[in-house]
């Protein structure tokens, strides 16, 4: 009999806690895709068994609803009638599902948003500038050449010039004009203000401002209107440059600004009166609001710092929290704190404790280079690591380690501990400016210099590889049910997650050939056996796509191992079928034999749990194939990508 579409709407909309509980809604080619506001006014079982959903599961904030191709873009148009909503793309859903998130993990996101396009910029300026600055140490005479000065200008570039691209990225991703976030940005490293690396020298403030108190002048808009201490309207003149907070924060103003004006402006002087206005309004908003927020935090962290260096367990902190004003933007000052030193005992005891956080960070980064499976990121995290061996650590920080918070954390430990190292042996250096592997060049001991260096980056690199799961473990999911049709269901909640072991040997071996591939990473084989193509698999549903293409093993043994590293999101109640959610969001179904659900566990063993993190070739499930086929049953085991439609490239190899 044909499905009523209408009714499988009104039962869904019923089930799900009704429409004021449903933020977006949209489809793809099988699945009905929700962002609910409440999960708990949710009754998953009657959503199970309504008369056309075929499979439920929870993935990163949406609630996916699978009904299959050519059915589900006529329940989604009358889901849309019974609860007058209007229609959204997969995108809006995802922007909804993450404006869901907790405030901390949106505004990461919005970092990573911002930095991801613009890597290969600031990678290949970080590792030019490295390599520069270290041939120029090395031989002082080609620091004297023209070849030097070009190679450095062009190294330069796009750190001098951050704030722009950093402007231009944050529009795209904050939604405004990205001509006009060029123009803030622009403004920020204007050649009339004192560039932003020299704020601490009072050299270079007297020179470029011609005068001789060594303080940076000011513009009073409002003359010399006080509150407190604080003049109203009062500019610091100088720039901006390596901040990159201070440029997101007024993008974003700019931006909802922009959007509010185009709102409520009439479309006649729209034209000339929203560029305006916004222009003008966020560059006030920009220096006379940010600007003095920054510079009292340059002034605290640059007190805190030289206080702090005095002290073994003050190096530490800084060591620690020195990556963190990399990310402000408050690092440039420290160079103060160097030329004082080599000024006063003429021995830079502050260069071993940055080093000590840079070469963490580097160690953080190839860690996550090296164990994540997306190409992607891997191409990402390997030159931005070398970048931080060099001393640049903005591509490793922002491309990298800040966007999955965990290996920053890593690399601020790994920096207190070769920190409070290189406090106690008390090295120092003989210049300021370089830090890393050039900083060879400056060293007053180079051995105790090699020990800093493996500390640091060693205890960042192991605690990396330790904690840091990619992309499963950033993005937990977890799948409410299986395949309805194909009688998966939640595992008991009252069950006790088992330990995961290390891979087995036979495992890796098998799941070393691929079977499945698509951009988020690769599956391998579950289990030793034929392989069919899933159109061939003996039961309509499987056969059809409807749950995921894939294929189908006419298995040699009875033992299934996990073919890809990731979280189990779903064991059967019947224990024949497993769901594992890995990098990129795959959502992997395992399911032995066919029809299997009615042996209710029968010659099943699950050797893990809901909730479990699993690795490659661990092996997660044993099965009796005699008693399957005593019970009549085919035993090939299916497995399928629920949500291949999500990857262009997806393939079966």
């Amino acid at each position: 009999m044909a499905l009523d579409y209408r009714k499988c709407a009104e039962e869904i909309v019923s089930h799900i806690g009704g429409r004021d509980n449903v933020a977006q809604a949209a489809h793809c080619a099988t699945r009905l895709r929700l962002v609910i506001k409440d999960n708990g006014k949710i009754d998953k079982k009657a959503l199970e068994n309504v008369d056309g959903v075929k499979g439920m599961f929870e993935n990163s904030g949406q609630l996916q609803l699978i009904i299959g191709t050519g059915t589900v873009n006529k329940v989604y148009d009358e889901f849309l009638s019974v609860t007058g909503m209007t229609a959204a793309t997969k995108d809006d859903v995802k922007a909804a599902a993450a404006a869901q998130q907790p405030a901390w993990k949106r505004a990461l996101k919005s970092v990573g948003d911002v930095f991801v396009p613009i890597l290969p910029a600031i990678v290949a300026s970080g590792l030019m500038m490295g390599v520069v600055e270290a041939l120029g140490k090395a031989i002082p005479s080609f620091a004297e050449t023209d070849w030097y000065s070009f190679l450095d200008m062009v190294a330069n570039t796009a750190f001098a010039f951050l704030p722009v691209i950093v402007a231009v990225s944050a529009a795209r991703v904050f939604g405004g004009n990205i001509f006009l976030a060029a123009v803030i940005g622009l403004m920020m490293v204007h050649t009339g203000l004192l560039n932003g690396w020299n704020v601490g020298s009072e050299d270079a403030i007297n020179s470029f401002f011609g005068i001789t108190s060594g303080k940076i002048p000011t513009w009073n808009l409002f003359g010399n209107l006080q509150i407190g201490d604080y003049v109203v309207g009062s500019i610091s003149r100088h720039g901006y440059q390596g901040h990159v907070i201070p440029v997101m924060i007024a993008v974003w103003f700019m931006s909802k600004l922009e959007k509010w004006l185009h709102k409520h402006v009439n479309e006649m002087i729209d034209l000339f009166v929203v560029p305006i206005t916004t222009v003008f309004v966020t560059a006030l908003f920009t220096f006379v609001v940010i600007g003095p927020i920054f510079a009292t935090l340059e002034n605290y962290v640059l007190k805190g710092a030289e206080w702090l260096v005095q002290f073994p367990p003050g190096a530490m902190i800084m060591g620690a929290l020195y990556p963190a004003t990399v990310v402000m933007g408050l690092h440039h000052m420290y160079n103060v704190i160097e030329a004082g030193m080599l000024s006063s005992v003429g021995l830079n005891t502050w260069m071993p404790i940055a080093s000590a956080a840079n070469f963490a960070q580097f160690g953080a980064c190839l860690a996550v280079g090296i164990k994540c499976r997306q190409a992607k990121l891997k191409t990402v995290a390997i030159p931005s690591s070398m970048s931080a061996a060099l001393g640049i650590t903005e591509p490793a920080i922002f491309g990298v380690n800040f966007r999955f918070m965990k290996p920053f954390i890593c690399g601020m430990i790994g920096g207190a501990a070769g920190a409070i190292f290189g406090a106690i042996t008390k090295i120092g250096a003989t210049a300021y400016g370089v830090t890393g592997i050039p900083g060879y060049l400056t060293i007053d001991n180079p051995a105790i210099y090699t020990i800093l260096l493996l500390i640091s980056g060693g205890v960042a690199f192991g605690l990396t590889m330790l904690v840091w799961k990619e992309e499963a473990d950033e993005e937990p999911v977890a799948v409410a049910a299986g395949a309805a049709a194909a009688g998966s269901a939640t595992s008991s909640a009252s069950e006790t997650p088992k330990a995961v072991s290390s891979a087995d040997k036979a495992g890796e071996a098998i799941v070393a050939k691929t079977v499945i591939s698509c951009s988020a990473g690769e599956i391998g084989q579950p289990t030793k056996g034929k392989i069919i193509p899933y159109t061939e698999i003996s039961d309509e549903t499987f056969a059809s796509g409807v749950l995921g293409q894939g294929v189908g093993i006419e298995p040699d043994e009875g033992i299934v191992y996990a073919p890809m590293d990731g979280e189990i999101s779903s064991v059967a109640e019947s224990k024949h079928a497993i769901g594992i959610t890995g990098a990129g969001d795959m959502e992997l179904l395992i399911h032995v034999g066919v029809d299997t659900v009615e042996m209710k566990g029968d010659g099943f063993v699950d050797l893990v749990a809901e909730g479990d993190k699993v690795v490659k070739g661990q092996k997660i499930m044993e099965f009796d194939r005699a008693k399957i086929k005593a019970a009549g049953k085919a035993e090939t085991v299916v497995v399928l990508l629920t949500n291949s439609d999500d990857y262009d490239d997806f393939k079966v190899s």
